[in-house]
C-alpha cells in the first residue's frame, strides 16, 4: 500500500511538472528565417505566428512565388525550433523514468 501511495504522489508531482513545462513552452517564442534573413517569422510555443517581417526588396510583381516559398520556409524553420525546445524540455523532465523509446508525451 505504501508503494501505491508513493506512486500516486510521484504521478501528481509529474503532472504538476508537465503542466509547468507546457506553460513555459506556450510562453516561449522562436524565430525562423529564409532567404538569408529576407523573410523572418516568430512563432509562439503553441505555433501561433507572432510576427512576420519581409524585406522590401522582395515586393516585386513577378517574385510572388519566391516570396510565398520564403514565408513557408521561415515558418517551418521557426516550427522546427519550437519542436526542438519541446523535445529537450520533455527529455529533461522524464530523465530517469522508464518510458519506452519513441513514446511521445501528450502535448
Amino acid at each position: 500500500m505504501k508503494d501505491l501511495l508513493g506512486m500516486m504522489s510521484k504521478a501528481k508531482e509529474m503532472q504538476a511538472k508537465f503542466q509547468a513545462m507546457q506553460e513555459e513552452i506556450a510562453n516561449m517564442e522562436a524565430s525562423g528565417q529564409a532567404g538569408g534573413g529576407l523573410v523572418q517569422i516568430t512563432l509562439s510555443g503553441k505555433f501561433d505566428m507572432r510576427s512576420l517581417k519581409i524585406d522590401p526588396s522582395l515586393f516585386k510583381e513577378d517574385d510572388v512565388e519566391v516570396l510565398e516559398d520564403l514565408i513557408l520556409a521561415a515558418h517551418n524553420d521557426a516550427k522546427t525550433k519550437v519542436e526542438a525546445v519541446m523535445q529537450e524540455k520533455s527529455r529533461e523532465l522524464t530523465a530517469g523514468l522508464p518510458i519506452p523509446p519513441g513514446m511521445k508525451l501528450p502535448f
